[in-house]
Order: C-alpha cells, then sequence, then structure tokens
C-alpha cells in the first residue's frame, strides 16, 4: 500500500501542486476543508503525512497542535503552510516538521515535499501492518515457551494468534523464521501493549543488527508485493 496523506485547505492552487507532487510518488491524499473534520479524521486513524493550511483556514494553526497530540499521528509527519499571519517558529512549535510559506514559493513545494517523502516512507514502514500467517515462538521470563501465529506485523510490532489460551504481560522474546530461499531466524524482546486469552499485540522493544536487516528487508518484500498487487488490482 503507498503513502497515504492528509490535506487541510480551501485552496485550489495549492491542492493542485501538492496533489501533484504526491501523485508522483505513488501518494493518496485525502482533502478536508475545515479544521474540525481534518481533526477529527486524525483522530480515527493513522496518515503517514499532514499537510495544513495554517493561515487561509479558520483554525488552521491550532490544528497542527491537535494532529499532533493524536493517539495515531504523534510521529507522523506534518508539513505547514503559512501565509503571513503565523510565524515559521510558532508553526514549528506547534509541532510541525516542515514549514514553507505560501506567498511567491509555490517552487518550493515539490522540493520540500519531495525531502520530506523518504520520511513519510519510514513512517509508513513503522506503524503500516501487513498481514501474515506465520508461526511465532514466545519466551516469558520465567523461561517458558509458547506457539502462536503471526497475525500482522509492522517495524514496530506484531499482532498474534496464541495457539492455547493464556495471558502474558511485560517483556517477552520474540522468535520466527521470516520465509526465504534460506530461512533467516529474527529475535527480538518486545512488550505486550495488549491481550486477551488467545490475541496480543506486541511492540518491539530491542533488534540485534542482524534481526533488523532481516526484519526490514522482510517488509521491504511485503510492500513490493502489496503494491504489485494494487497495481494489479487497477488493469
Amino acid at each position: 500500500m503507498g503513502l497515504q496523506c492528509l490535506m487541510l485547505t480551501r485552496d485550489p492552487n495549492l491542492l493542485s501542486h501538492i496533489k501533484t507532487t504526491l501523485s508522483d510518488h505513488g501518494a493518496s491524499l485525502d482533502l478536508r476543508q475545515d479544521s474540525a473534520s481534518a481533526v477529527e479524521l486524525a483522530s480515527r486513524r493513522h496518515w503517514d503525512g499532514i499537510i495544513i493550511d495554517c493561515d487561509d483556514v479558520p483554525e488552521g494553526k491550532e490544528a497542527i497542535a491537535k494532529v499532533r497530540h493524536t493517539n495515531s499521528n504523534q510521529q507522523t509527519v506534518i508539513f505547514a503552510v503559512v501565509n503571513g499571519s503565523t510565524r515559521v517558529d510558532e508553526a514549528l512549535d506547534s509541532g510541525a516538521n516542515f514549514v514553507v510559506s505560501k506567498a511567491g514559493q509555490e517552487n518550493r513545494f515539490r522540493s520540500v515535499l519531495d525531502a520530506t517523502i523518504p520520511k513519510m516512507e519510514r513512517e509508513h514502514r513503522r506503524y503500516f501492518r501487513y498481514e501474515v500467517d506465520l508461526p511465532v515462538r514466545l519466551r516469558n521470563h520465567d523461561g517458558q515457551t509458547f506457539a502462536a501465529k503471526i497475525k500482522n506485523i509492522s517495524e514496530g510490532g506484531l499482532a498474534i494468534k496464541l495457539l492455547n489460551p493464556v495471558r502474558f504481560d511485560g517483556l517477552v522474546t520474540v522468535e520466527f523464521n521470516v520465509p526465504s530461499v534460506n530461512a533467516e531466524l529474527f529475535q527480538a524482546k518486545a512488550d505486550v501493549v495488549w491481550s486477551d486469552c488467545f490475541m496480543m499485540g506486541l511492540r518491539f522493544l530491542y533488534t540485534d543488527k542482524d534481526s533488523g536487516v532481516i526484519l526490514q528487508s522482510w517488509l521491504n518484500s511485503l510492500e513490493a508485493q502489496s503494491q504489485l498487487h494494487e497495481t494489479s488490482q487497477r488493469r
């Protein structure tokens, strides 16, 4: 799945510039024209990037901080566009990562957006969960081992389904073989974020260098498969 971005603006010219640049990178764009609906949408889901027209939408500047404090977008890349009322330092202090002035600087939108794309892609990989069905082994602090199945995985963690009902809390060791021609062992220390008798959400806390490379390579492969599937579906 490609990058997914949210934009708050009422300016058709700005929208055109941003939309064209994002489309060139295969990113989709969801538009909102009032601050309340943009903040409400950000509170319901994660976005890889958010573009906010600070000064030409009522309460646009305030929307930066509100979006930044939503549970799902605390690390999201926020691109602020100012137009005479909001200072650059104010936008940055509110939570924006990048700030560009609208007046007479349309040509800068592309260069700055191009610079933000790698950060958006990094956030996408950190947050986006790929659905998989793979055996995994868990070991708790007492050394007990439990079998489970991975249901989805991201750079930041995974959700699993236990084969037998049991409750975990605290730290666990996660081990599974990444599918490839030569299966590679991934190991990590993880924290139990949520759990019930059969399902559990884990957040990776520590992976060694080799396991980090193994995971990143696998996620890149899953992303390529996802994009190929989307392309074939559109044909």
